[in-house]
Formats: structure tokens, sequence, C-alpha cells
């Protein structure tokens, strides 16, 4: 039976998506550039991957075994999160003002600190499911267990490139402007958004072949294959990203 924190997290979570595709047709109909500090792009694609990101965890996370409490605390708080974030981030869009690094006024300073802690609550909550899956704590056949740990795994790559980017464009914008900050500050988007949704494609290999009738043994030669396949193409995007 689906908790209470799993019902809230799934419906956010499609509210999130939602959002995202009609900020994705605002930019359509709007002519204004996809990319830069403000635009649509930012609204569309972290209300996409935020939801996307909220309903994976809510699922991938069952078979972790966890105290009910700290389950529904963390699944609570990502969920709170991820609204904090993305509603920050679609004001300012709407207000055409950037939403990070952005410091022009006492309003504006304050949303760009509220975007940054739940920066800080995302990895925190985030990293707390991914160490208690690599620990070994999750239940179900070997393939999933394997999906799960590789899928969190990556998912440490991505929040790491995360907090990098963060790092250097506040370093870009106290030490050379808030225009280099925005253009230096995400280099690193091709590796985060790749490793990012491993802790779904991974587990969702893992279900697709259970459906298909294969056994567990060919199920974990596969997930393992697809594990070390998904690692290369970060390391790729990480080469990308950096050169």
């Amino acid at each position: 039976m689906r908790k209470p924190a799993e019902v809230t997290a799934y419906a956010i979570g499609l509210v999130l998506i939602v959002s995202g595709i009609v900020h994705l047709g605002v930019f359509l109909a709007d002519d204004v550039p996809w990319s830069g500090p403000v635009s649509w792009r930012k609204p569309a694609t972290f209300g996409l991957s935020f939801g996307l990101t909220l309903i994976t965890v809510a699922w991938i996370t069952r078979p972790l075994i966890l105290g009910d409490r700290a389950r529904a605390w963390l699944l609570g708080v990502l969920t709170a999160d991820c609204v904090v974030e993305v509603a920050g981030i679609t004001l300012q869009a709407w207000r055409r003002v950037p939403s990070h690094f952005n410091t022009e006024t006492p309003f504006d300073r304050g949303v760009a600190m509220i975007l940054a802690a739940g920066g800080a609550v995302l990895v925190a909550t985030l990293g707390a499911y991914a160490v208690t899956a690599l620990r070994g704590r999750i239940r179900g056949p070997a393939d999933m267990r394997l999906a799960v740990r590789a899928g969190f795994a990556l998912m440490l790559v991505s929040l790491a490139s995360g907090v990098a980017m963060v790092a250097r464009g506040t370093v870009l914008f106290r030490t050379v402007s808030p225009q280099a900050a925005y253009d230096g500050g995400g280099f690193l988007k091709p590796v985060h958004g790749v490793a990012l949704h491993a802790v779904l494609v991974l587990p969702l290999l893992a279900v697709v072949l259970r459906a298909l009738g294969r056994d567990e043994r060919e199920r974990l030669r596969i997930v393992a294959v697809a594990s070390v396949l998904y690692g290369v193409a970060t390391a790729a995007a990480l080469v990308v990203s950096v050169t």
C-alpha cells in the first residue's frame, strides 16, 4: 500500500512535469532565446527534471531498508525542496530576471539564497538515499539491487557536478562579473544531466527485462553491462564538459 508521503511525491512530481511542459509551450510561443540567464529554458527543464526525479526517487526507494519515519521524512523534505526550487526558478523567469547569482535587489538576493539552500538540501536528501543503497540495504532480486546501487552511485556524480557548478559560478560572480558566472558556472551541465537520470534508466531496464520473462541471471548480466555503459557515457560527458 502506498504511503501518504509517496502519494504526495507522485502527485507533486506530476505537477512539476506539467509545469515544465507548459513552460516549454511558453518558450515556443515567445520570441526569446533558449539559452542565457533569463529564458524559459530554466522553468521548462527544471520542472521536467525535478518532477521526473521526484517520481523516480519515490518509486525506486521503496526497496531500501529504512524506518517508516525516516522514509517519510526524507521523501517529504525532498518533495518540499523540489517545489521550492522549481517555484523560485519559475517566479524569476516570469519576472524576467536571473534566478541564480542575482543580487540586484534584496528580493532577488533572497530568492538566490533560498535556491542555494535548496540545493544543499537536495544534496543531503539524495545523498542519504545513495549511502543507504550503496551500503547494501536493499530488498529485491539481484538485478534490481544492482540497478539501484549503480543508479545512486551515478547520482552522486551528478550531485558532485552540481556542487562544482555552483562553487565555480559563485567564484566567477564575486571575482569577475555576474555574466561570467552565468556563462561559466554551468560548465558541467552535460555530465550533470546524464548522470542524474541513471537512477531511473537502470531500474526501469531491470523491470522491463523481468516483464519480458528473462531469468534473474540474464537480467543481472544485462543490467551489469548497461551500468558499465552508462558509466562510460557519464565519463564521456565529463570529458565533453571540461574540454
